[in-house]
Parts: C-alpha cells; sequence; structure tokens
C-alpha cells in the first residue's frame, strides 16, 4: 500500500458493514446475491436489520439445468418462485423484481433507471451489487447491473439527477461490491453459511443438489469462506470492495 493509500485510509476509513440499518442487495439474476453475498445477507436479517433484494434480470436463459422441456418464459417464473423461497431462506421478506431479460436484452439506460425508481423508493444506506471492475467478469448482466449500481451509489443523494431518472433521491452512503477480486472489507459470517447453501439449493432449476454445477459451487463458497475468515480473524467470512461517500469521487488511493 502506498503512503498516500495509508494516509487516505487514516482520514477516511472505510464504513462498517454493519453500521446501517437499511440495506438492498441486488442481483443481475435470481441467483447472484446468494452466491456472491448470501451468508453476509442472512446474518444482517438475524441482526435486525433492513434488508430488501432486488433482482434484475429474470434469468429465462438459464436452462442449462433446468428440467427438460422448460420454456424460458416457464424458467422465468420458475426462478422468480426459487428467488422468493430463497430470500426467505436467509430470513428476508422484502423481494423485487425488475421486469428484463437476461442476456443484455435490454436498454442499459432503462436498467438505470427502473434500478433508480426502486433505490427511490426502499431508500437504503447501502448498496450491494457485484463489482463491474473485475477484469475476468464477462457476463454482460454482471457488469451492467455492477455498473448502474456504481452509478447510484454516488447519484442517489442528488434530487434533481434522481428526478431526471423518474426517481425519488436516497441517502445511499455506501457501495458494497460482492464477487469482486479486491476485497477492502470483511463481514464475519460464522454460523451463516449453512443458510447460504441451504438458499442456494432453493434454486434448483440452476444447482440441483446431486449437480456438478451445485458441487462445484459448494466448494467455492467454502473454500473463499475459509480464506477470508483467514485474513479476518473469522471461522468463516464474506469479502467486499467496500466504498464510502469519500472514496467515491476522485480518491482513488482511498477505495483500496
Amino acid at each position: 500500500m502506498s503512503l498516500t493509500a495509508r494516509i487516505a485510509a487514516l482520514a477516511a476509513p472505510l464504513p462498517r458493514l454493519d453500521s446501517f440499518e437499511r440495506y438492498l442487495f441486488i442481483g443481475p439474476h435470481p441467483d447472484d446475491i446468494e452466491v456472491g453475498a448470501g451468508a453476509t445477507a442472512a446474518k444482517l436479517c438475524a441482526m435486525g436489520k433492513q434488508v430488501s433484494f432486488l433482482i434484475c434480470t429474470d434469468g429465462r436463459f438459464g436452462l442449462a439445468n433446468a428440467p427438460a422441456g422448460t420454456t424460458p418464459e416457464q424458467l422465468a417464473e420458475l426462478r422468480r418462485r426459487e428467488s422468493m423461497t430463497a430470500a426467505a431462506v436467509l430470513g428476508v421478506e422484502d423481494g423485487r423484481f425488475l421486469p428484463f431479460s437476461d442476456g443484455g436484452l435490454y436498454d442499459e439506460k432503462e436498467l438505470f433507471a427502473a434500478m433508480a425508481r426502486a433505490v427511490g423508493e426502499l431508500q437504503p444506506d447501502i448498496l450491494f451489487a457485484p463489482d463491474p471492475c473485475v477484469t475476468s467478469e464477462c457476463h454482460t448482466d454482471h457488469l451492467n447491473v455492477g455498473e448502474a449500481a456504481r452509478r447510484l451509489a454516488l447519484f442517489a443523494p442528488y434530487g434533481e439527477i434522481m428526478e431526471a431518472y423518474g426517481a425519488k433521491r436516497a441517502d445511499v452512503k455506501a457501495v458494497a461490491f460482492y464477487m469482486t477480486a479486491k476485497p477492502n472489507r470483511y463481514f464475519g459470517t460464522t454460523g451463516y453459511t449453512a443458510l447460504q447453501r441451504d438458499a442456494l439449493l432453493c434454486h434448483k432449476s440452476q444447482f440441483p443438489w446431486d449437480s456438478g454445477a451445485y458441487r462445484s459451487v459448494n466448494l467455492y463458497l467454502r473454500l473463499r469462506a475459509a480464506e477470508f475468515g483467514l485474513r479476518s480473524g473469522h471461522r468463516s467470512a464474506e469479502g467486499f470492495r467496500v466504498l464510502g461517500v469519500t472514496q467515491m469521487h476522485c480518491l482513488p488511493e482511498a477505495g483500496r
């Protein structure tokens, strides 16, 4: 870490992830939140925090593990039901869905406006979303949703800008990127990783319990939780790239 980065970290420390009351987890597809931050969402619910899920696309083209003969329209409805069941396992009662197809088959400006309206309605203190700056990420929906969340984290408090998108202003104070290669904050999740796996199994069309897909993801989640736990002094943890208001604009060293 450079001297400037060290000074920036001391002068403007990153916010603690448990210091807020209203949390909005944004997922590109119906299962992404569970994979990227499911244990964190479960723990926050158990702490009595207000947690909402916003699913941006319907996942209609994730047919690889869906029942034979399932159409994209049928799969979209199935994945919606699976998502609601999974959220309930984690303790989340407020799950919302935007009306977009996956596969990037939407106007990005319309996606941003819809996400802005949801943020204005829910008034979250912090947004969770996939990191749009991961160099290996190739999925258009992950990149688009992460980028929109990044812009919203900065613009949400500005009433005139939000009004231009048909949305209310919201006093968003931070953004936490999951599925990141550069975590700078860790959240201890000991005791909640089992709930994360149970929630993942609710997405039966994507992760049948006896499938290679589930075994691979489950192994990855266990290894990731253990590694992040070692880094942060917990038995298990999840890692995020967190930016507070100070780190979001013109201070590249502050968010490292």
